[in-house]
């Protein structure tokens, strides 16, 4: 039984340190790939029940599995489309089917990095044909209520629907002084106008144009000043409304709006010190400051000054690059210089890293070993932030490797030793009987 069981236990380790040859081939074999975890093997002991008079080998087991929690170096390169968690967590990727299946019959995995690219289509996807996953964002840049235990609101990030953009104006901000003594009495200064372009839905350029009317009395000063507005989106220029501003020459409000009445299709509120305006592409807000503000629309002793005018929106803008921030958002960079948020790229976790299932391209799934997955914020919680221009170095060090392939070949040598002697002595004993 002894003999026996010791030939068992040669044997066992023979196959067990095979297996460990394996990974460490693998290792090596991959030790340039990114993103690559090293295999590891987990090697326990078996215990045959012993009596007194008689030991009987138990060998050895292995056990193997992916390394996934380890984190390689980040290496920078040159595409924006080069990404990494740097920290714990992976990235949302589906395959080539997931492009057109639903969301809950989607094949999701999880990949470390990869390096993406457009298609000929705009989807994000690496070589080895793994396409990023992430929540559209409106055009706002929120992504609303997303489902985080499951990929259910995740959609494959493409990037051909936002080649061109155009970007309507909807607020504007005023920092203009308006010269005092135009409002005294005799004053020929005449009229002051502001054109201030803007950009209505489609990206067409137009011109709302401020036209400051002084009120003159007749003696002293009035304070008063009337601002008719046109648009240049009709033809001819239409009047979309109007406001009547009187300004404060108290001591310690002097030049400030008093009151502010606004009338022909505008509104004013006192409150936000916002005008409220109707074009043709939807509502625009002036803000032209609150009663005694100093923000906003001043009249002092100085000339006509539109020191600070602002607005937001864009004309139509081609696509010059992608980038991510750390936060994963996705942005679309055009040559007009605006950003809009596509997409944002979670970065999923799940309660143990190592029992992932692996699959090829360095992809990984949830199995029931690894617990179920959640899909966090890059940079909140117990994940990382995730870095563009940016891939992950394989774990593998080959140093390490080599050295445990120089203990696998001892291991495999004396276990090969002990079948030889087995044999030897089962020789031996055949001899005795004869």
């Amino acid at each position: 039984m002894s003999i026996s069981s010791s030939l068992n236990a040669g044997v066992m380790g023979l196959n067990v340190n095979s297996a460990r040859l394996s990974t460490i081939s693998d290792n090596i074999a991959n030790s340039s790939t990114a993103g690559y975890k090293r295999s590891q093997v987990d090697f326990s002991s078996m215990v045959i029940q012993q009596r007194s008079s008689a030991y009987a080998a138990g060998g050895v087991r292995v056990d193997t599995f992916k390394d996934v929690a380890a984190r390689g170096s980040l290496i920078s390169t040159g595409s924006a489309t080069d990404i990494a968690v740097s920290g714990r967590g992976l990235l949302p990727v589906t395959d080539t089917s997931g492009l057109t299946s639903t969301a809950s019959n989607r094949n999701m995995m999880l990949v470390p990095t990869g390096s993406f690219y457009a298609d000929e289509n705009g989807n994000l996807r690496t070589q080895s044909g793994l396409f990023l996953l992430g929540w559209p964002a409106d055009s706002s840049g929120d992504v609303g209520n997303v489902s985080r235990n499951s990929g259910v609101n995740l959609a494959p990030v493409n990037i051909s629907t936002s080649q061109f953009t155009a970007t309507p104006t909807t607020e504007m901000d005023f920092g203009i002084n308006l010269p005092a003594d135009a409002t005294n009495a005799g004053s020929t200064s005449g009229d002051f106008n502001l054109p201030v372009e803007y950009f209505d839905n489609l990206g067409r350029a137009n011109t709302l144009t401020f036209q400051f009317t002084p009120v003159v009395p007749a003696s002293g000063a009035s304070n008063q000043w009337q601002v008719d507005i046109f648009d240049s989106a009709g033809d001819p220029a239409i009047s979309i409304g109007s406001l009547a501003l009187e300004f404060s020459d108290a001591p310690a409000s002097g030049g400030r709006i008093l009151t502010a009445t606004a009338g022909g299709g505008a509104a004013y509120n006192a409150a936000t010190g916002a005008i409220s305006l109707t074009l043709p592409h939807g509502p625009v807000t002036v803000n032209i400051g609150r009663p005694d503000d100093s923000q906003g629309i001043t009249q002092l002793a100085a000339p006509f000054s539109p020191t600070n005018v602002t607005k937001n929106g864009a004309p139509i803008g081609d696509l010059k690059s992608v980038e991510i921030d750390d936060k994963g958002f996705l942005q679309a960079v055009y040559d007009t210089g605006l950003r809009r948020t596509l997409y944002q790229i979670p970065v999923g976790d799940v309660p143990n890293m190592n029992g992932l299932q692996a699959l090829d391209g360095q992809a990984y799934k949830v199995s029931g070993s690894s617990g179920s997955m959640y899909l966090w914020d890059a940079g909140a919680g117990p994940v990382g932030a995730v870095a563009g221009y940016s891939l992950m170095e394989s774990t593998t060090d080959i140093a390490a490797e080599l050295t445990d392939l120089i203990e696998t070949q001892r291991a495999y040598s004396s276990n090969a030793k002990i079948v030889q002697t087995v044999d030897e002595m089962l020789q031996e004993t055949t001899n005795l009987k004869r």
